[in-house]
């Protein structure tokens, strides 16, 4: 089939004139982009451009998926089961939440459509609150504007693993025309509508009440989080909470923030000033989806948002000491964290008498680190304190457990800083950076990785560095959360610590990450430490940079 008659049949078989229309105007060269692939199965789902054609997120897309996900369950005999949908706010988030809840209808499933815009984490509790079969989330989390995208989670309330992945998409290509498949439109019930309240009386129970005057800074980063954070912060006794005006409500063009993940440089700005204006205890960050949420705190008389291993460390910390052993197994705690976090917090769990587990990034290999587990983490600000209840990322949670965190802190005259300068003293200080590579053309990612593959620096800061290939350990025949995966380490041993350098492209954004850790063992005075470290880490930084930049020789 010739481009033109494969462009001419994706619209004959698009159901949204919109998007019909804008394919008609495309020049060639973005028509050739277009249909230069489909978007595939990634981490949990999919997520590209809102846009039209096969390359973009579309309602065409989205039924098409919808389809698949619904033939995948009942393939594998969920035949009639519940299935839950919500969305965020996002440019397309409405027309592709009714084209998901109303083809999941026709395939005869018991559609729970969550009846507002609301926070990813409201599916994943609302899939194992309910005992349904799956969810799916139409949200691009913290991705720019322009994106949009589609997450999945099976029954027990966890984002997807292969096989499903690869499964599901193999049904999509077998869908047939977008404009074909069957809808049938659903409305909301009670049970969706109850969805939030059980939410928060999860997290009442959870972490209980108290009256605090803590002083809160909050922003939604224009999400869909700022309502519910700030309702379930009060309801903990945390009233004393103020928002950035400006970035309190859902906005999908995200005016303040370009890139609105809070982990970008200067995409918290506004919270940090604010905090810094009312003399706030502690600020809050949440990504628009609410899934994931960073701190900010007072260090050495400056504002700065923490890093998410240092929060790791900090929650990790706190969780472990209010739990012994697992209730009704007499077990000790699991936590866990991935190839890429820092390594503080297995030296926690150790001191704790707690066990740690090191999985794949991602919390769909979090949640499944093992029995037990209490509180789950990964470097890019997503925590999962309440298993129990979420089993994936939940910033609202987290914000919640910060601010329980930093009221305790208060009431015996300590600061969030100050309470990370002990564990450092414990085990020595930890610092961990990041570099990012962002491109235009995927392929420059597989040669830099081919290069640090198949000629790798031998030594790395002037320290002499061993390679390991996580992509050559061989698979298991289950979803081990320690089989292969695209990414390569460098570590080594200085005469006072350690470095370990991490590369891996990124699950859901054109970018090539290299996550950094310097640790000092402890000791050692801690500002002399802290300056070793972050000396050595601006010299690897500038190495790694080299290394993207013009090759590593």
């Amino acid at each position: 089939m010739s481009q033109i008659d494969k462009v001419q049949a994706w619209i004959d078989a698009d159901p949204d004139p919109a998007t019909r229309s804008e394919l008609q105007t495309l020049d060639s060269d973005s028509i050739a982009e277009r249909f230069s692939d489909t978007l595939h199965f990634g981490t949990a789902g999919l997520r590209g451009p809102v846009r039209a054609g096969p390359m973009g997120m579309n309602v065409a897309v989205v039924t098409k998926a919808t389809a698949g996900v619904g033939q995948w369950l009942i393939d594998h005999g969920h035949r009639g089961a519940s299935v839950v949908v919500g969305r965020d706010a996002r440019h397309g988030s409405e027309q592709f939440f009714h084209a998901t809840t109303e083809v999941l209808a026709a395939q005869g499933f018991d559609v729970v459509a969550l009846p507002d815009p609301g926070p990813t984490p409201l599916v994943a509790f609302a899939v194992r609150d309910l005992g349904a079969a799956a969810g799916m989330q139409i949200t691009a989390s913290h991705n720019p504007p322009a994106d949009n995208g589609y997450k999945v989670y099976l029954d027990g309330g966890a984002q997807l693993v292969p096989p499903a992945d690869n499964e599901i998409e193999q049904l999509i290509g077998h869908t047939g025309a977008a404009i074909s498949i069957a809808r049938i439109p659903v409305d909301s019930d009670s049970r969706a509508d109850a969805n939030t309240e059980r939410y928060l009386a999860r997290l009442g129970s959870r972490f209980g009440t108290r009256r605090s005057d803590l002083k809160v800074a909050l922003t939604a980063m224009h999400g869909v989080g700022g309502e519910l954070a700030v309702e379930a912060l009060r309801r903990a006794g945390f009233t004393n909470v103020v928002v950035v005006p400006e970035q309190q409500h859902p906005d999908p063009d995200f005016p303040t923030a370009t890139f609105p993940n809070p982990e970008e440089p200067g995409a918290a700005d506004l919270l940090l000033d604010l905090a810094d204006d009312i003399d706030a205890d502690l600020a809050i960050a949440l990504d628009p989806d609410a899934d994931r949420c960073a701190v900010g705190a007072l260090v050495e008389g400056s504002w700065r948002m923490l890093t998410g291993d240092e929060t790791g460390a900090l929650l990790g910390a706190d969780i472990l000491a209010s739990r012994n052993t697992v209730a009704g197994t007499g077990r000790s705690p699991l936590v866990a964290s991935t190839i890429v976090s820092g390594s503080l917090l297995s030296k926690i769990a150790a001191a704790a008498g707690a066990r740690h587990a090191t999985t794949l990034t991602g919390f769909k290999w979090l949640v499944r680190a093992g029995e037990g587990l209490v509180y789950a983490y990964e470097e890019a600000i997503g925590h999962c304190v309440d298993p129990d209840a979420v089993r994936d990322k939940d910033g609202i949670s987290a914000a919640v457990a910060l601010c329980v965190l930093a009221d305790g802190l208060t009431r015996s005259s300590r600061t969030l800083a100050q309470r990370l300068d002990e564990l450092f003293e414990l085990h020595g200080v930890h610092t961990t950076g990041q570099y990012s590579l962002r491109v235009d053309d995927l392929d420059r990612i597989a040669e830099i990785m081919r290069s640090l593959r198949h000629d790798p620096p031998s030594e790395l800061a002037g320290v002499v560095v061993a390679m390991k290939d996580f992509l050559s350990r061989p698979p298991t025949q289950s979803t081990d959360p320690t089989q292969s995966t695209d990414a390569v380490q460098f570590t080594g041993t200085t005469d006072t610590g350690t470095i370990r350098v991490i590369a891996r492209p990124s699950g859901t954004e054109p970018k090539l990450k290299f996550y950094l850790e310097i640790t000092e063992s402890p000791g050692r005075p801690l500002g002399e430490a802290h300056t070793a470290a972050q000396r050595r880490l601006a010299q690897l930084t500038d190495e790694v940079s080299a290394l993207t930049n013009a090759g590593h020789r």
